[in-house]
């Protein structure tokens, strides 16, 4: 079995971790509707729309 020649050091090891614990950032799309960005697969917040069809009904701000 394959043993190690020397201890890994500090600095090594913790890049290893930290490389998987970075934020992922999401992928903004734009609205086919309104052109707002939004994130994939959600009903826009703007007009309400998703895929084409309106899913929520949504009261213009006076």
């Amino acid at each position: 079995m394959a043993v190690p020649k020397r201890k890994p050091s500090k600095a090594k090891s913790r890049t290893r971790k930290s490389i998987n614990m970075r934020i992922a950032v999401p992928t903004l799309s734009e609205c086919g509707t309104c052109g707002n960005k939004i994130v994939s697969h959600r009903v826009c917040p703007k007009c309400g729309f998703y895929k084409g069809k309106q899913y929520l009904q949504l009261e213009e701000m006076a």
